[in-house]
């Protein structure tokens, strides 16, 4: 088995699932109609990614190994998604704030993804990036929106960021078996993609009037490497309930 593209197709999976998570325990709570079922369409764009990747990771493990072996029945420590997609929903501010984060990220890596050796993962980038620039465009408008709307929204919306910020510096945490997919024209060096992420944010921060916030790094132990927030242990016993419950179950 290779064990680094395993790792990294299970990072790759379970930010998109994890993130889908958070984003249908918002569902029907949206503050409009058409918003409530966008935001549930993001959430099932980003669900589908997990699922191609994950497939791909249970392939590589193989064993008869399937996706949802990998979603619903690893322990919290085999999970590597990054913080920042654990954090619980605080309001409409804080979800849209988290998902412009993302989506930055996510646009920037799934870019480079597209041009991958490894064909399985440039198809699933190239099908990825579609979806994931719609989200960008959504989630820029409504940063923008928020921060140039009532004095009431642009406290919310900086509030969110400020606390969020400190989450981010995991995004561009490097390690070896980045470097060595990185070296093969397989994957992508996390680190590669900071200065073009932090120009769009700084694009959209200043068409929506916000501040960049200055939080240093908040941990020296990442989700990526298996080390997660108090939060996602929640997740998962709810996530998880169903499967392990009645783990013979067809669906």
């Amino acid at each position: 088995m290779n064990n680094n593209l395993f790792t990294y197709c299970l990072r790759l999976g379970d930010n998109g699932l994890i993130l889908s998570h958070r984003i249908a325990e918002y569902c029907s709570a949206g503050p409009q109609l058409e918003e409530d079922l966008a935001i549930t369409n993001v959430g099932l764009d980003l669900l589908g990614q997990a699922e191609s990747f994950l497939k791909y990771a249970a392939d590589i493990k193989g064993a008869g190994t399937t996706e949802d072996d990998l979603a619903f029945e690893r322990k919290e420590k085999e999970y590597r998604c990054v913080h920042l997609t654990e954090i619980p929903n605080i309001d409409y501010a804080f979800i849209m704030a988290r998902q412009f984060l993302m989506d930055t990220y996510n646009f920037y890596l799934f870019k480079k993804l597209c041009s991958s050796k490894d064909t399985i993962i440039a198809g699933i980038s190239a099908k990825a990036i579609k979806e994931i620039t719609y989200h960008l465009n959504r989630s820029s408008d409504w940063i923008v929106r928020l921060g140039q709307g009532t004095d009431e929204s642009h406290k919310r919306i900086q509030t969110a960021f400020n606390d969020l910020w400190m989450f981010t510096d995991e995004l561009f945490e490097t390690d070896e078996i980045e470097k060595d997919l990185a070296n093969q024209g397989i994957g992508v060096d996390s680190s590669s993609l900071k200065k073009d992420w932090e120009n769009k944010i700084k694009e959209v921060f200043s068409l929506a009037g916000l501040e960049k916030p200055t939080i240093e790094k908040h941990s020296l132990a990442y989700g990526k490497f298996g080390f997660h927030t108090e939060y996602l242990g929640f997740l998962l016993a709810e996530m998880q309930h169903i499967p392990l419950l009645y783990p013979d179950a067809k669906w």
